[in-house]
C-alpha cells in the first residue's frame, strides 16, 4: 500500500508511468515504491511540486507545536537523516549533485563535509552505484556488513536484534512493509535517530530515550563500521561518507557523555 505523500505525487504528475519519465527513472522502479526514497524526495518535490514535508513527513515535517527543536536538533536530526539516504542506497545524479554544493566551515564535520562534497563532484550515479553494490552488497556479501548484530556477536540476526526490535516497538516504530532488511542496518538506525533527534516521537522524556538508544544501540558499534568503511578497498566516495560518519558519532558520544 502506497503512503500518502507518494499517492500525491503519482496524481500530481499524472501518473506512475508520467512521474517516471519526469525523474528519469524506469516506470517499474516507481511502481515498487511505497513511499517517496529519501535520495529521491528532492527531485519529485521538484518534478510534481508536491511539499518534502508531504511527500515523506517522518523525515521532514515539522514537530508538534508543544515541542521546540532547537537549531542543534534540528541539525543532528539533517545530519542523521543524511547518512541514513547514503547508506540505504546508492546516492542518484539529483542527491550527488546536491552533496557537491556542500557548504563547509573550519570545524572537523565541516571539514569533512567539504570532502564529501568533493567526492561527490568526482562521481557519478553509475559509478556510485556499482561501488555502493561492491561494498554492501557484493556477489555473496559485500566488502563491508552494516549491521548492529554482526559487529557485536559476529553472526547476523542475533540477540542484539531482537532487543533492538523491542526497543523500537516501545517507541512506536514499525517495519515498513517494503523494508527487506534487518532493523539494525546502519541506515536505519540512523533514520531512528533522525526521528528521535528532530522531534518525531513523543516528547515526554525524548531527550532520555536518544540517549538511551544512541548508547544501546549506535554508540557499541557504528563508529568501528565507519573505520571499517574508511578502510574498505572498494571505497572511494564512501571513504568521504565514512569520514562523516565517524566525525559525527564521535561528536555524538561526546555530547551524550556530558551531564545532562
Amino acid at each position: 500500500m502506497r503512503e500518502p505523500g507518494l499517492e500525491e505525487a503519482i496524481r500530481a504528475a499524472g501518473g506512475v508511468s508520467e512521474l517516471a519519465r519526469r525523474l528519469g527513472i524506469a516506470q517499474p522502479s516507481v511502481s515498487n515504491w511505497d513511499r517517496v526514497p529519501a535520495e529521491r524526495v528532492a527531485s519529485v518535490e521538484q518534478a510534481t511540486g508536491v511539499d518534502r514535508a508531504r511527500l515523506r513527513p517522518d523525515l521532514f515535517a515539522a514537530p508538534a507545536a508543544a515541542e521546540t527543536i532547537d537549531e542543534v536538533d534540528a541539525a543532528r536530526a539533517q545530519e542523521y537523516a543524511l547518512l541514513a539516504a547514503l547508506l540505504a542506497r546508492a546516492p542518484d545524479g539529483d542527491l550527488l549533485a546536491r552533496l557537491a554544493r556542500l557548504t563547509a566551515d573550519a570545524s572537523a564535520l565541516g571539514i569533512a563535509h567539504a570532502k564529501l562534497a568533493e567526492a561527490a563532484s568526482a562521481t557519478g550515479p553509475a559509478r556510485v552505484e556499482r561501488e555502493y553494490f561492491d561494498l554492501f552488497v557484493g556477489v555473496g556479501r559485500g566488502e563491508v556488513l552494516p549491521y548492529g548484530s554482526y559487529y557485536l556477536t559476529g553472526f547476523l540476526h542475533e540477540r542484539p536484534l531482537a532487543r533492538l526490535r523491542s526497543d523500537l516497538a516501545d517507541l512506536g516504530v514499525a517495519r515498513a512493509e517494503e523494508q527487506y532488511e534487518p532493523e539494525d542496518h546502519i541506515a536505519i538506525l540512523c533514520e531512528v535517530m533522525a526521528g528521535l533527534a528532530g522531534g518525531k516521537f513523543p516528547a515526554d522524556g525524548r531527550h532520555r530515550a536518544e540517549k538511551q538508544f544512541f548508547d544501546k544501540h549506535v554508540a557499541p558499534w557504528a563508529r568501528r563500521f565507519f573505520a571499517d568503511l574508511e578502510r574498505a578497498e572498494a571505497a572511494n566516495f564512501y571513504r568521504a561518507v565514512a569520514a562523516v560518519g565517524a566525525t559525527f558519532i564521535d561528536i555524538e558520544t561526546e555530547a551524550f557523555a556530558l551531564p545532562s
